[in-house]
């Protein structure tokens, strides 16, 4: 793998500077931010390139990936696109020689993370998820707690998002789009999860209820509408088990959106900060309530130009990233067979 001096002389660029949130800006801040040099500009409308200029002047700009592969000397290539156009892009840079990062979710389907990895190892370059939540402070103080002995073994733990209310209308609404209803703020929970429990995959179950919104009149995606609810149960080969569920229909939500269930104690996550309840016998609990710690989402593009520049371990490797989408890709294939499924490899 080719390796750097030092970071400024990484030449990054982005796919994708929609307006929606500000992303592409905010990858290139962050980029910059970890010593890189932003360098390029992927974006179809015209319009948005304009912005990108204002924001970064002199920065290259270019229609279409092909014409950014040909003309410009970029090394590493964010693509922040829907996520159906994730495993084609990031063949395409790959098999280019660049380096890419992909947005959360790297893909949709495993058979599409295998094929990035698969390229980036020939070409011999990193594919890496945006999984700047790796480091929320959250989950840095469940992993504290965890490594203390303070919960002890892991039984279980319980994701959930959602409510009861119509999705909104953008293409994250869209199943063939977005992947379906798990694979937005699902995959951020399963990759908190797979921090607190190593233990290798055995078997998926995947749940899901369709058509409640899709049927309102006005709803723009119709049969390609997301689930209006589902459901992932984990099982690993050491007993211990994940239970995922993202709702448009739960009218009364759980407490929490993160519930660790140790044989020592309880966490749970919840926006405010987290409680951890302790068992002191005689049905007495002590609950510690305290507010999340600060999180250090820079890390993930600073570990990218460290392992570029100095051989630092890369944390969020390929196959780290394909972990969650696995899981995703089963869970959605168990909904529609009806019966638990094995994993491929985990």
């Amino acid at each position: 793998m080719k390796t750097y001096s030092a970071p400024s002389a990484i030449k990054v660029a982005v796919v994708g500077y929609g307006g929606a949130f500000n992303m592409g800006r905010q990858h290139l801040n962050e980029m910059k931010a970890a010593g890189m040099t932003p360098t390029a500009v992927v974006e179809l409308d015209p319009k948005r390139l304009e912005v990108a200029l204002a924001d970064f002047p002199g920065i290259e700009t270019y229609g279409t990936v092909d014409e950014l592969l040909a003309k410009s000397a970029v090394d590493l290539v964010t693509v922040i696109t829907p996520h159906n156009t994730h495993a084609e892009l990031g063949l395409k840079i790959a098999a280019a020689g660049r380096h890419v990062v992909l947005e959360k979710p790297m893909a949709i389907t495993t058979e599409e993370c295998d094929a990035m990895i698969d390229a980036a190892k020939k070409q011999g370059v990193i594919v890496s998820t945006y999984h700047n939540r790796h480091w929320d402070g959250w989950i840095l103080r469940a992993v504290e707690l965890f490594k203390s002995g303070a919960l002890g073994d892991i039984v279980r733990i319980d994701l959930r998002m959602g409510g009861h209310g119509r999705p909104g209308d953008w293409w994250r609404s869209s199943r063939s789009i977005s992947g379906g209803i798990l694979y937005d703020w699902g995959v951020h929970l399963l990759e908190y999860s797979l921090q607190l429990i190593t233990s290798p995959v055995t078997e998926v179950s995947g749940y899901a209820w369709n058509g409640h919104w899709a049927a309102q009149p006005d709803f723009p995606w119709a049969k390609d509408a997301n689930e209006d609810e589902a459901q992932a149960t984990v099982r690993f080969a050491s007993g211990q088990r994940i239970n995922l569920t993202i709702t448009h229909l739960d009218a009364a939500s759980d407490k929490g959106f993160m519930k660790i269930v140790g044989t020592k104690a309880t966490h749970i996550i919840e926006w405010p900060g987290a409680e951890t309840h302790t068992p002191q016998g005689a049905g007495k609990t002590i609950i510690e309530r305290a507010p999340h710690p600060k999180g250090e989402g820079h890390k993930f593009y600073e570990n990218i130009a460290a392992h570029l520049t100095t051989g630092e371990a890369l944390v969020i490797t390929g196959e780290w990233a394909r972990r969650p989408i696995h899981i995703l890709d089963l869970a959605m294939r168990s909904a529609r067979e009806g019966k638990s499924l094995p994993v491929i490899y985990s």
